[in-house]
Order: structure tokens, then C-alpha cells, then sequence
């Protein structure tokens, strides 16, 4: 297993002389896909302190067992742990009685250079895990997630760059949007000579009459129509703030949390 291959390498080196680890497959036998799979483990993580993702990569091989026995091999390999582990936490909510509540799809379609550096994560799977926990930040059961996140890497990688910036930025749009009930923001090339850069079109979004009078004095080239619940608003390519910060600082100031997003008129 992949514990004992690294117990195993474990023993070589400890004295002041420099020693290695050779491993030796027999030349008349085919790996297995599960041997290949260990092998390849052991010869990624060689860095100090890889026990953990040796243990993480050996739980999605072999399985995570039997929960409700002794078995200590299962069938998380087909699945991924991360699913795995999702899946749990569904069967134990349905069975305590417990409704699970689906995340809204939200579609943000935005040009930006947003995406974190491999000189800033060199590790494919560091960067990995920070999306994935950047995706699980700011919904509704954890809208200060973003901010976590953005404190755990300036802690952990260093200052933030540009285009993790705005990756972060995106985040905290998302954020509102899931806040406000809107499931799509996108932006298109604005048309008219001095006008907007582009306009970007948020959905759906039920304005009162109120914020609509608002919207139309503050901002001369935003649109809200009625009919297909949108709500057009005016942002510039600026080097000061990012599209997204723009469209954010937007949202919260004519779409507060308090407006419900899928209700009629009503007071400010």
C-alpha cells in the first residue's frame, strides 16, 4: 500500500550521509492500474510534509470503506472524494429529514484576466484546492467566505496580484448576485460615442418603482425593462477598479439585499 511505500522511503536518508530510494517493479509482470497509481504517487510527492496528500491520494484509490462496518476498502475511486463526501452529507440530511438547499446556477460573464498564476501557485493541486474553496465562499451560508479566502492567501502565497484581484473581485459579485436572487450578468461593447464602454445586462431583477427613479437620476445610461426583468447598467474600463468591483459597487447601491428579486412593487 501507500502507507508502507512511504514508511518505507521513510528509512533511507535519517543518518548525515545522503541515501536513496530505489523501487523495483518485476520486469515480467504488468502493473495493475491501482499499483501504477501508487507508484506515481510516491514519485510526485517528495517534498517534505506530503504524508497527508499520501494518505488523501490513498483513501481515493483503495475507497473509503464501509461506513457502517469494519470494511476498510470502498468504491470512492469511481466517484472522487470530494463527491464522495458530498454524496454522504446528502444521505444523512435525507435520512435525519433535513431539506438540502440547491445553490442557484450563476452564470458571470465578464472580460476579465482573472485566474491564479502558477508563479504565484506553483502547485496544479494547490491551485486547484483554491478554487474550489473560492467557489464554496460567499453563498448564502457563507458570505464572508471571500474575504477568508483572500486573507488565507495573502497569509500563505503573499501579496495579491493583478489577475487574482480580479478573480477575487468576480467572487464577491458572485456573492451579491446569489444575495440579490440574480442568476446571469453579462456585458456587451457599448455603442454610442461617448457612452459606457459596455453595459452589462443583470437578470432577473424586479426594481420598484422607486429604485427605478433612482436608477434613471443617477445613472443616464442604465435601462431596466420591465417586461424581461433586467436591469442594464453602464461600467468604463478603468485602471482604478475592475469591471466586476464596478458592477458590484452598482448592485449594492440600486439592488439591496431587501429588494426581493421575484416580487412586485413595494416600499424602498
Amino acid at each position: 500500500g501507500l502507507g508502507q511505500l512511504h514508511q518505507l522511503r521513510g528509512r533511507v536518508g535519517r543518518a548525515g550521509q545522503r541515501a536513496y530510494a530505489y523501487l523495483f517493479t518485476p520486469p515480467d509482470r504488468s502493473l495493475s492500474e491501482q499499483a501504477h497509481e501508487r507508484l506515481r504517487t510516491i514519485g510526485e510527492t517528495t517534498e517534505l510534509g506530503s504524508g497527508f496528500r499520501i494518505a488523501m491520494r490513498d483513501l481515493e484509490i483503495r475507497g473509503a470503506g464501509n461506513l457502517l462496518g469494519t470494511g476498510q476498502s470502498g468504491h470512492i475511486a469511481a466517484v472522487g472524494y470530494d463527491l464522495y463526501c458530498q454524496m454522504v452529507n446528502e444521505a444523512v440530511a435525507e435520512l435525519s429529514g433535513r431539506v438540502p438547499v440547491e445553490q442557484a446556477e450563476i452564470r458571470v460573464e465578464l472580460p476579465l484576466d482573472a485566474h491564479l498564476p502558477e508563479d504565484y501557485v506553483s502547485r496544479s493541486d494547490l491551485r486547484l484546492e483554491a478554487y474550489r474553496k473560492l467557489a464554496n465562499a460567499g453563498t448564502e451560508s457563507d458570505p464572508a467566505g471571500v474575504d477568508a479566502v483572500q486573507a488565507e492567501w495573502e497569509d500563505r502565497y503573499g501579496p495579491i496580484p493583478l489577475p487574482v484581484a480580479a478573480l477575487l473581485s468576480v467572487a464577491r459579485l458572485r456573492s451579491a448576485c446569489v444575495a440579490r436572487g440574480i442568476t446571469e450578468v453579462t456585458t456587451v461593447k457599448g455603442l454610442r460615442l461617448g457612452g459606457p464602454d459596455r453595459i452589462a445586462r443583470c437578470s432577473p431583477v424586479v426594481l420598484p418603482l422607486s429604485r427605478q427613479t433612482r436608477l434613471i437620476r443617477l445613472h443616464r445610461d442604465a435601462r431596466y425593462k420591465e417586461a424581461q426583468r433586467q436591469v442594464h447598467l453602464p461600467l468604463k474600463n478603468s485602471s482604478e477598479e475592475d469591471l466586476a468591483s464596478q458592477l458590484l459597487r452598482l448592485l449594492e447601491d440600486l439592488v439591496p439585499v431587501s429588494v426581493p428579486a421575484v416580487v412586485g412593487d413595494g416600499p424602498a
